[in-house]
């Protein structure tokens, strides 16, 4: 009677037992961030990429997870020739997603063979397009030449990765660094570019300065030139203007008279000054005027 009963509860437990292993089997929860990939004896069944609890058939179908968010991979520096043959250090990094979880599987095992398909294109279309542009001017690169780099980069590469279910939202460089082989010497070169550039501008300088000194020198002359001009023509109409102011005062013989007479008084005058001897002939008119004869 008591091995009958232990018998009835080792089964119902073993029952109970199977229940929940099925129970569990038969039910999976999806999150937010992540897609259900479901198999059928190694065979596509259906995508789940709502959130929630989901249902499957137990012991049949297999349920694997993928992310549903975007990913980042960063790739390992590599060395590119650029359009003048010559070695740069290309770092950067890709962020892409899922958006098609059967098409990824059904080309890609997983994620971490994604990268490394994301590496090899990454790497090609970077050689590529470094491999057309002169080292200096990738150096030299301010921020908006890039970002369009980084743009044109972006776009080949989801050209050459839309076959496999996903999408490169973006692909960017870090840093662009010369191999330490030949640093110095680049930046040598560099150096002295940048004091050949500065020698040209203050070449050019100097001429511009030079030339508008010379342009302010003429422009001075002819200034000066045309002021002497004008003062003389001043002076010659002012000497005209007394000449004619005389006349008009002294235009009788009286007058004449009178200013010849005014005239050799202030002679007289200014000639007498100090301790002189002066010696005038008998015809002289200021000895005239002395003796009273004019």
């Amino acid at each position: 009677m008591k091995d009958k009963k232990l018998r009835k509860w080792v089964i119902f437990v073993c029952i109970a037992g199977l229940l929940l292993i099925a129970i569990w089997q038969s039910t999976y929860i999806v999150k937010e961030n992540e897609y259900a990939y479901v198999t059928q004896f190694q065979k596509y069944v259906k995508t789940e990429d709502t959130a929630g609890l989901k249902f499957r058939v137990p012991f049949v179908q297999k349920v694997e997870k993928l992310p549903k968010y975007s990913m980042m991979y960063d790739i390992p520096p590599s060395e590119v020739l650029t359009a003048d043959k010559k070695s740069i250090v290309i770092d950067n990094f890709t962020v892409w997603r899922i958006d098609d979880p059967y098409l990824f599987k059904k080309t890609v095992t997983s994620v971490a063979e994604m990268n490394s398909r994301i590496d090899a294109v990454v790497y090609s279309v970077v050689k590529n397009t470094f491999g057309e542009m002169q080292q200096s001017d990738i150096i030299n690169g301010n921020t908006n030449s890039i970002d369009n780099v980084n743009d044109e980069i972006t776009r080949q590469v989801n050209e050459q990765l839309k076959g496999y279910g996903v999408s490169t939202i973006s692909v960017e460089i870090k840093r662009t660094d010369l191999p330490e082989a030949n640093e110095e010497a680049v930046y040598q070169r560099m150096i002295s570019e940048r004091n050949q550039m500065a020698e040209k501008y203050r070449a050019d300088g100097n001429y511009e300065a030079q030339k508008k000194i010379n342009e302010t020198d003429k422009e001075v002359k002819i200034l000066l030139s045309e002021a002497e001009a004008k003062a003389e023509q001043i002076k010659g109409e002012g000497e005209q203007g007394y000449m004619q102011v005389l006349q008009e005062a002294y235009g009788t013989p009286e007058r004449a008279e009178f200013y010849k007479f005014v005239r050799s008084l202030e002679t007289l005058k200014t000639t007498i000054k100090g301790d002189k001897t002066l010696i005038l002939g008998p015809d002289n008119y200021i000895v005239k005027v002395l003796i009273g004869q004019e």
